[in-house]
């Protein structure tokens, strides 16, 4: 009965969407293209990732999951991102990549189904990650480190944090 339930939502995002696997894999290499030029995202991946093709498979079955519901991916993406040295300001950063990736790359409906899941994903991270160091979000606010704790944005040769 799951299976079957399942199965139909799946085939409904994708008459609505026309999200497939191959849409999913443009997105991605997309967007992870853009990830590993970003001043802000790049030196935190690249700090952390060593074999970039591997990365991709998971984030292609990660993606597959999250929009179609298809059980491709296994992990549980909080704990890795426990650790990193980030807050809202990187979330925001990957919104701000992700969203203009999914624009360009999908059709609207589909980008509108992935920008929506992305939104989720970041909040839930987020939160996520404030717990992890503590603290406890109200409705609204945002998780916020001491510059110091969090990777910096490099301009013009020299380092700033993200705003």
């Amino acid at each position: 009965m799951q299976t079957e339930r399942r199965a139909a939502v799946t085939a409904e995002i994708i008459a609505r969407t026309g999200i497939d696997e191959a849409m999913i894999e443009r997105l991605v290499h997309s967007f992870y293209d853009r990830i590993r030029a970003d001043p802000v995202l790049g030196p935190v991946f690249d700090a952390r990732i060593d074999d970039w093709d591997l990365h991709l498979q998971r984030m292609c079955a990660f993606w597959s999951s999250v929009a179609l519901l298809t059980g491709r991916f296994h992990g549980q993406p909080m704990a890795k991102h426990a650790t990193l040295p980030v807050d809202a300001r990187h979330f925001d950063r990957w919104l701000a990549l992700f969203i203009p990736t999914a624009r360009e790359v999908c059709p609207p409906a589909a980008a509108d189904h992935f920008i929506e899941r992305a939104e989720r994903i970041a909040r839930s991270l987020e939160y996520g990650l404030a717990v992890h160091h503590g603290v406890l979000l109200k409705g609204g606010e945002r998780f916020v480190r001491p510059d110091r704790e969090v990777a910096p944005l490099e301009i013009s040769g020299h380092a700033e944090f993200p705003r």
